[in-house]
């Protein structure tokens, strides 16, 4: 599609300095990124899917950003874009990757206004499994996490104040859209908000390698009603008082030599383990 036949709201941008993209700079930059998102109350979400999830969760355009080929297959995604009055935006290939750092295989990324956080109450009510992400630092690893909890029955997820941030556009990407899927928010201070957790009737189950913890299956065979399960950082793991103040602590047996999974392949074990009962039509 060529500038001259863009349908009407969308605008062409020749150059990656424009002030009107400035959202899509340097997405490959963490330290750039901190400048814009989330101060300025932004997001972005990648890939026609996760835009359509985070639409269908409440979330607002911000404004979107395609490449020439995608104006006419994404068109439903550009005429909501239009009608909602968010600004739709075609550039080059060549300068959208001068821009942001990277190609837009995906087709679509868009600039989405950040939500208002839930209290922690909110989250906590009617949930029967929490996941606490302490300290998390990889966004990817956060991603895999929240689509693991997505998948497996998982009903709320809590971060720390310095677990990396849901939203960031590496893990609303390998999430695939279901960290607006799964309810979450920030849980402090930390880890003292583990009696907020206990008084709101969660066990509190500390994944960690303790020659003193309870092993998965163990626990899976009698789980609690309520149970929160707390996922520590890359390399370190849980902090010391975390695992002293939890209920109990958790392993998960290993063999071959391996003593430890990476915390999102150890997060989906867990969450499968551990998944409540699920309601279904009586049999026959």
């Amino acid at each position: 599609m060529t500038q001259a036949r863009l349908p009407d709201g969308v605008t062409w941008i020749d150059r990656p300095d424009d002030e009107r993209v400035r959202d899509y700079v340097g997405l490959t930059d963490v330290a750039l990124r901190r400048v814009l998102e989330p101060e300025q109350g932004l997001y972005l979400a990648e890939s026609a899917k996760v835009i359509g999830r985070a639409l269908g969760a409440g979330h607002r355009l911000r404004s979107l950003l395609l490449t020439p080929r995608w104006v006419t297959d994404l068109a439903d995604l550009v005429s909501r874009a239009v009608s909602e009055g968010a600004p739709v935006y075609v550039m080059d290939p060549a300068v959208a990757q001068e821009m942001t750092g990277f190609h837009l295989h995906r087709g679509a990324i868009a600039a989405m206004h950040r939500p208002v956080l839930p209290p922690l109450t909110e989250v906590l009510a009617g949930a029967r499994r929490v996941a606490v992400l302490e300290d998390i630092v990889d966004h990817t690893n956060v991603g895999a996490v929240f689509r693991s909890a997505a998948a497996l029955g998982v009903d709320a997820v809590l971060v720390t104040p310095r677990c990396a941030d849901p939203l960031y556009r590496r893990s609303v990407r390998v999430s695939m859209g279901t960290v607006f899927q799964v309810p979450w928010t920030r849980i402090e201070p930390w880890p003292g908000a583990i009696g907020t957790l206990r008084e709101s009737g969660f066990t509190v189950a500390a994944l960690a390698l303790r020659d003193d913890g309870v092993d998965l299956g163990q626990l899976a065979t009698d789980p609690p009603e309520r149970l929160a399960l707390v996922l520590g950082t890359e390399g370190d793991g849980l902090g010391e008082r975390t695992i002293a103040e939890a209920d109990l602590a958790v392993r998960i047996p290993m063999t071959g030599g391996v003593d430890s999974l990476n915390v999102a392949a150890a997060s989906a074990v867990a969450f499968w383990a551990l998944q409540p009962p699920r309601s279904g039509p009586e049999p026959g």
